[in-house]
């Protein structure tokens, strides 16, 4: 058993420091793959910081990160040593349920369910994520990488490339399509991206203006600002689906379903901490709905990086080094990223 030099956490503070940890040899249908690159999702810091349920830590967490295969084990078919491979949210499910075999993963019906890339594995044990020099997976949950997608960049795409791919796919956003993105973060960014590669009008809605012009380089065809009086109501009846990546809490959800056309859906990616309370009129007038949305499955996930690498999308990103992870954690609560961090392993110590 193998043993790599990964970046943990010990309790909620989440202060990261280096440690070594045990990876398994690939086995019967898994690959090994050093992990080149790997990306800060919130949704790490969320876990991380025990703010989405109890954590056994030490934590090693990352579920979106992209490396070089260098072993497979017996029976492996769809990766050779030299590939280019990535893996996202989840590293295992049922395969026999509903759902895993219409390609939802995701939503594995199964006991124990879907299993995620960091945390548990299907016995309880406390497993490793990709803040770390390798991984081990089933040759099944691994993605394979395009040669036209930049590296260094794409490994957000494994998480916020897919969590807002597969809703504008599943609404059937296209050309003639009126999409707002709310919030330009670290999904929102990729969102317009692809959004605007269907062939979508893209509206950007931010709090302020600052975002403007990096908007507009993404794609995006109007921009708003809320915090200018009146923009909200200006908007009535303007879009045929509201992509809502924004976690926070006291949105104004009623005058956002009003903003939708008739028949128009708000689809939230965000996930706010706090629960949402709508009247019920803002469904009814104009038959609008408000849905959810979280990533996709893993033939989901592999048609969004190939739709990614024909159409040139890709994450803005600021790499940095495992020392660095720690206050790229307050920077990312802070918003003060654009947009999304990427840690370089190369730049781990070569011993705990």
């Amino acid at each position: 058993m193998p043993s790599v030099i990964a970046y943990g956490c010990d309790d909620a503070t989440t202060q990261f420091h280096p440690l070594q940890i045990d990876i398994r040899e690939p086995g019967e249908g898994e690959i090994y793959f050093d992990v080149a690159y790997a990306g800060i999702c919130h949704s790490d810091i969320h876990s991380a910081r025990g703010e989405w349920g109890p954590v056994a830590y030490p934590l090693v967490p990352g579920h979106e990160f992209v490396g070089i295969v260098a072993k497979v084990g017996p029976g492996v078919t769809k990766f050779k040593v030299g590939d280019r491979v990535g893996v996202g949210c989840l590293v295992g499910s049922c395969g026999s349920c509903e759902m895993c075999e219409s390609g939802y993963e995701q939503w594995c019906t199964s006991t124990p369910g879907t299993l995620w890339t960091y945390r548990a594995d299907a016995e309880g044990n406390p497993t490793t994520g990709g803040y770390s020099r390798g991984f081990t997976v089933r040759e099944d949950f691994a993605l394979h990488i395009p040669s036209e997608l930049d590296f260094a960049a794409c490994a957000p795409l494994l998480c916020a490339g897919i969590t807002t791919y597969s809703p504008l796919k599943h609404y059937d956003v296209g050309a003639g399509s009126r999409v707002a993105v709310l919030g330009m973060g670290g999904l929102g960014h990729v969102g317009v991206q692809i959004a605007k590669a269907m062939g979508a009008d893209v509206s950007v809605i931010s709090h302020g203006r600052s975002k403007e012009a990096d908007a507009r380089r993404f794609g995006a065809d109007h921009f708003y600002a809320t915090s200018e009086e009146g923009t909200l109501e200006s908007l009535r009846g303007s879009f045929d689906l509201i992509l809502c990546t924004v976690s926070a809490d006291g949105l104004d959800y009623a005058g956002y379903m009003a903003a939708l056309r008739p028949y128009g859906v708000f689809v939230d990616v965000g996930l706010p901490t706090e629960p949402v309370s709508l009247p019920l009129r803002a469904f009814v007038n104009g038959g609008k709905s408000f849905a959810g949305s979280q990533i996709g499955g893993i033939a989901e996930t592999q048609e969004m990086l190939d739709f990614c690498a024909a159409h040139g999308v890709i994450p803005q990103v600021e790499m940095i080094t495992g020392e660095e992870i720690t206050q790229a954690y307050d920077n990312v609560v802070a918003s003060r990223v654009r947009y999304r961090y990427v840690i370089d392993t190369s730049t781990f110590p070569e011993t705990a």
